[in-house]
């Protein structure tokens, strides 16, 4: 039996996740990463994507995340996201409407940054709304 540590996903509108885990995947802005119990400490900004939370006996969940940032010690990890909700809940409408305000961020983008910034969420989001 793997070892278990502790795990918490928190969003501005609550806390959906406290519990020990075996090991949850996080869509990182650097790439996706697996954290497992005495992980070496590290904080990561996160993309929109689905985090996958791995429980003892087999049971997975999965939670569609907007942003935000995860704090990796030995003993944890927190994920505090923008927005979060579970996969079974996501309203699909939702993601096609924040694909259709970076469109429009895109539209009215005054530089490159700002270009470069709309373009790389939509891609994120078109992503996100295959997983789902």
């Amino acid at each position: 039996m793997a070892q278990t540590f502790k795990f918490e996903l928190v969003s501005p509108e609550r806390l959906l996740v406290s519990e020990e885990v075996e090991a949850v995947v996080i869509p990182g802005t650097e790439g996706e990463l697996t954290v497992m119990a005495n992980h070496a400490p590290l904080m990561t900004t996160i993309k929109p994507g689905v985090v996958r939370v791995q429980f003892g006996g087999g049971r997975e969940d999965r939670y569609v995340v907007f942003g935000g940032f995860a704090d990796v010690v030995p003993e944890g990890c927190t994920l505090l996201a923008e927005s979060a909700i579970a996969v079974a809940d996501v309203d699909k409408d939702d993601i096609s409407r924040r694909i259709q305000e970076a469109r429009e961020d895109l539209d009215d983008a005054k530089d490159d940054d700002q270009r470069s910034k709309a373009e790389q969420l939509i891609a994120q989001l078109a992503t996100l709304q295959d997983a789902v």
